[in-house]
């Protein structure tokens, strides 16, 4: 039987052999949100860079004894402060990552999508997880349910452009993405579908590229090659893909929620499209889960230092 996390493990395993990437923590003000990125830090992951109130990240550390000697600390006065500090950190390439402490998700990312002093790029900001699903023998990444809403047809091609150029810099060799609905049939009735089916058309013509997409599908004949046999859905991707993009963010939150407390999934998330990774955390998250969200930025990031030595 497969151990338990195999798959986290195997991503932060051969993370701990690339160089460790200098992340600026946002306010890392409880202990559990500082402690996931010492630990990252001791394992080689990451070199954090805390940007917080000083004597309250102190006091956190104080707490729940953990060991913040020698780490750098960006003193910042409150939140919304330390998310503009640690923006600056990379713009003035001190950090090539970000990553989310003890603050709102909406005041990280507003620093983060500042038109004068933040890190927007032609792309739309999207969000992935990283599903560790039992059960299943590879992860399964899943965009977008933590930023789009209600993306339009435009934005939805930016977020599975992002999605696909994530999934290659995890190094998934065949990328196989499923353009979710609630059926697997074009219909004027269900926008969504119609959507996906444009989708597919502008893969076909170039506009998005680097994988296998197809849609619209059903999530049962998208992961069940049963399913999609008795649906008689010829496809290289019905029934076995690895990325499923949902129709809005409400679609995509529940998929991924009802995975982690039904099917006992870990998810590891990830916000692309900005100048640089950004590692979201939960609360409720373990301690794998964490290190995994460290490793997929480690990944993202290297990726981006590859290509810009290709452009170079």
């Amino acid at each position: 039987m497969q151990s338990e996390h195999a798959k986290y493990q195997r991503l932060i395993d051969y993370c701990k052999a690339i160089p460790p990437t200098p992340t600026a923590v946002v306010h890392p003000c409880d202990p559990s949100s500082l402690e996931g990125a010492v630990q990252a830090g001791k394992m080689g992951l990451i070199i954090p860079i805390l940007a917080g109130p000083l004597e309250r990240i102190r006091g956190a550390a104080d707490s729940a004894g953990i060991d913040i000697a020698g780490l750098e600390i960006v003193d910042a006065p409150h939140s919304t402060a330390a998310a503009a500090a640690a923006v600056a950190l990379v713009r003035e390439g001190r950090a090539e990552a970000l990553m989310k402490g003890s603050l709102h998700t909406d005041e990280l990312m507003a620093a983060v999508v500042s038109r004068d002093a933040g890190l927007r790029t032609a792309r739309r900001i999207s969000h992935c997880f990283v599903m560790d699903v039992p059960g299943r023998d590879e992860a399964l990444i899943i965009t977008d349910a933590a930023v789009n809403i209600a993306p339009t047809l435009e934005e939805k091609a930016d977020i599975l452009q992002n999605a696909i150029d994530f999934a290659h810099a995890l190094r998934i060799s065949e990328v196989r993405v499923a353009i979710l609905s609630a059926m697997e049939t074009v219909s004027a009735k269900v926008p969504s579908t119609v959507e996906a089916a444009a989708l597919c058309k502008m893969v076909d013509r170039g506009q998005i590229t680097g994988a296998l997409v197809d849609g619209p599908l059903a999530l049962d004949n998208a992961i069940d090659p049963e399913a999609a046999r008795i649906k008689k859905i010829a496809s290289p991707v019905a029934g076995r893909a690895n990325v499923l993009m949902a129709p809005d963010l409400e679609a995509g939150n529940m998929l991924a929620k009802s995975l982690s407390f039904l099917a006992g999934a870990d998810a590891a998330g990830i916000v692309l499209g900005a100048r640089v990774p950004i590692i979201l955390t939960s609360r409720a998250d373990s301690v794998i889960t964490r290190l995994a969200s460290c490793a997929v930025a480690v990944l993202v990031a290297q990726a981006r230092r590859e290509g810009a030595k290709v452009l170079g």
